[in-house]
C-alpha cells in the first residue's frame, strides 16, 4: 500500500476511535440523569435528550478525555444515544446478576455508587467483545482473549486478592484487542482513561514492554525507564502472570463474578474512607 494512502487509513482509524470515546464518555455523564432507574425501559427516557444537551454532553466529554475536537469531528447524536442504550444494558445486567451494591442513607454516598456502577458498566462492557477474539494457538493454546483475561484475573486475586488497582490492570490488560489489534496496549488506555487510576493505566500500557527475546531485545532506555518507575515490581508481577494465564482448560470466574468482586473490594474501600 502506498505510504499516502497508508496515513489516510490510520488517521481515519483513530478517529474513529476517538469519536467512539467521545460517545462512551458522552454517554456515561448523561446516563445518570436520563434513566435514574436502570429497570425502566430505554423507550421511556433514550429520546428525552435534546440535541442541546447532546452537543454539551460531547464537548465535556472531549475536554474530559484532553482532546480539542472540532464540532464536525464529535460523534453524531445517533452514536451517543447507541452508547447510553449499551450501557443501560450493561447496568442492568450487572446491577441484576451481581447484586452486590448497598443501599446507604446519605446523598452522597448514592452519588459515589452510581458512579462506580457506570465505571463497572464500562468495564463489561469492553470485556465482552473478548469472547470472539482468537489468538494465536503456539502462544496462546488457552484460545480467546477474555478466556486469558479471565486466567490473568484469577492469578493475580491469588497473590493480590486486595489490590484493586492491580486486579483491574489484571483484567483489562487486553481490552485493545478488541479496539486496535496492532497496538493494543495504546487504545486499551484510551478506552479506560478516567475509568480507572493512573498506576492500573500505567501497567496496562507497559504490560507487554518486559517482553524480550534473543532476537527483540528490551531497549536500555525503556528498560531504565520501567526499573525507575515505583510500579515496576508491580509490572513484573503482571508480566509473569500474563504468561502464565494460558492454560488450556483451566476454571474461571465469569465476566460478573469477576466484578462483583472488584465492587464489593471498592464498597469496603468506601466504607473505610
Amino acid at each position: 500500500m502506498h505510504d499516502r494512502y497508508r496515513s489516510r487509513f490510520r488517521l481515519t482509524a483513530a478517529t474513529n476511535r476517538l469519536r467512539h470515546q467521545i460517545a462512551l464518555e458522552a454517554a456515561r455523564r448523561l446516563l445518570p440523569t436520563l434513566a435514574p432507574k436502570v429497570d425502566e425501559p430505554p423507550t421511556d427516557w433514550l429520546e428525552a435528550a435534546s440535541s442541546n444537551e447532546l452537543y454539551t454532553a460531547k464537548r465535556k466529554a472531549a475536554a474530559v478525555l484532553g482532546h480539542r475536537v472540532r464540532p464536525g469531528d464529535l460523534p453524531s447524536d445517533a452514536e451517543v444515544r447507541e452508547q447510553l442504550l449499551a450501557l443501560w444494558r450493561a447496568g442492568e445486567i450487572q446491577q441484576s446478576d451481581v447484586d452486590v451494591v448497598p443501599d446507604p442513607a446519605e446523598d452522597e454516598a448514592i452519588a459515589s455508587l452510581a458512579d462506580h456502577l457506570d465505571r463497572f458498566a464500562i468495564y463489561k462492557m469492553r470485556l465482552l467483545p473478548l469472547e470472539t477474539i482468537k489468538q494465536n494457538p503456539k502462544f496462546h493454546p488457552e484460545g480467546d482473549v477474555l478466556y486469558h483475561s479471565l486466567q490473568v484475573f484469577e492469578l493475580a486475586r491469588d497473590v493480590r486478592p486486595y489490590d484493586e488497582e492491580f486486579l483491574l490492570a489484571a483484567l483489562l490488560h487486553d481490552v485493545g484487542k478488541a479496539i486496535d489489534p496492532q497496538d493494543h496496549s495504546a487504545s486499551g488506555v484510551h478506552a479506560l482513561r478516567g475509568t480507572v487510576t493512573e498506576r492500573t493505566l500505567w501497567l496496562i500500557e507497559h504490560h507487554t514492554d518486559l517482553l524480550s527475546s534473543r532476537e527483540r531485545p528490551i531497549p536500555p532506555r525503556l528498560k531504565r525507564e520501567l526499573e525507575a518507575s515505583e510500579y515496576f515490581e508491580d509490572l513484573k508481577l503482571l508480566r509473569e502472570l500474563d504468561d502464565a494465564g494460558r492454560v488450556p482448560g483451566m476454571q474461571v470466574a465469569t465476566i460478573d463474578e469477576a466484578l462483583a468482586y472488584l465492587l464489593n473490594l471498592d464498597k469496603e474501600a468506601y466504607l473505610e474512607e
